[in-house]
C-alpha cells in the first residue's frame, strides 16, 4: 500500500511525539533533576528529583530517601509534578487520538472529515503535552540557577547543579512540540493533494479515438458507387 506525503508525516510526528512522552514519563519519575558534588567529601554524589533524594557512594550504592509530605516541597516541586503528572496523561490520550486520524487506520476508514478532526485535536494534544513538560523544567532550572549565583549564601556551602533528568525534560518536550505541529500540518494539507491519474484512464480515449478515425477516413476516402457512374 503507498502511502501519501502527508500520511508519512502524520506517522513522523506519531512516533517523534512517542518518542517525547517516553522521555518525560522516564524524567518525571528519575531521581537526576539535580546534582550535588561534597568538596569535603567527593566519594558521594547527591541527587534529587520530584519524590525522593539519593546519595551514591564510591562503591556504586545507592541510598534514596522519599520525601515525608507533599506540602513539604518547594512550590516549584509541587507545581512541577502536577504538571509532569498532566503532561503524562495528556500525551498518551493525543497518541491514542492522533493514532486513530490515520489514513491507515481502519476506523472510520471513510470518514475522511472525521479523521482529519481526530489528527488536529490529537497534534494539540501532543503540542499541550510539551509545553506542559517544558514549564516545570524551566522553573526548576531558574531556581536552581538563581540558587547557584545568591551570593547571600557562603562560598563553602554546596551547591545543586543540573542533572540529568532536566536535559531528558527539555529534549521530552521539544519532541511532543515539534511532533504535534507535525500533525496538524498534515491534517491541515490533507485532501489538497491532486489525484494521479492511472496511465490507462489517459491512454483510453486515443484507444478508442484510433478505430473511430480509421472509419471516419475510409468513408471519406473511398468513392461510392454513385460517384463512379458517368
Amino acid at each position: 500500500m503507498a502511502w501519501s506525503c502527508n500520511t508519512k508525516v502524520h506517522l513522523g510526528g506519531i512516533f517523534l511525539s512517542f518518542f517525547g512522552w517516553v522521555s518525560s514519563c522516564v524524567a518525571t519519575f528519575v531521581p537526576l533533576w539535580k546534582n550535588l558534588n561534597l568538596d569535603l567529601n567527593e566519594m558521594e554524589i547527591w541527587t534529587m528529583g520530584l519524590w525522593q533524594v539519593c546519595v551514591m557512594q564510591e562503591e556504586g550504592i545507592m541510598e534514596c530517601k522519599s520525601y515525608e509530605s507533599f506540602l513539604a516541597l518547594t512550590l516549584d516541586l509541587r507545581v512541577s509534578r502536577i504538571l509532569m503528572f498532566l503532561s503524562n496523561g495528556s500525551g498518551l490520550l493525543g497518541f491514542l487520538i492522533s493514532s486513530c486520524g490515520l489514513d491507515c487506520c481502519k476506523a472510520w476508514e471513510e470518514k475522511t472529515a472525521l479523521k482529519k478532526q481526530l489528527a488536529r485535536c490529537g497534534g494539540v494534544i501532543f503540542g499541550i503535552s510539551g509545553i506542559m513538560t517544558l514549564i516545570p523544567v524551566s522553573w526548576v532550572a531558574y531556581n536552581t540557577v538563581n540558587e547557584f549565583w545568591d551570593e547571600t549564601v557562603p562560598e563553602i556551602v554546596p551547591r545543586w547543579e543540573f542533572g540529568e533528568a532536566m536535559f531528558l525534560g527539555w529534549f521530552a518536550g521539544f519532541f511532543l512540540v515539534v511532533g504535534g505541529l507535525l500533525i496538524i500540518c498534515s491534517a491541515c494539507l490533507k485532501g489538497t493533494e491532486m489525484p494521479t491519474m492511472p496511465l490507462a484512464a489517459c491512454r483510453e480515449p486515443t484507444q478508442v479515438q484510433g478505430p473511430l478515425a480509421m472509419r471516419h477516413w475510409s468513408e471519406h476516402s473511398h468513392p461510392k458507387n454513385a460517384d463512379l457512374v458517368i
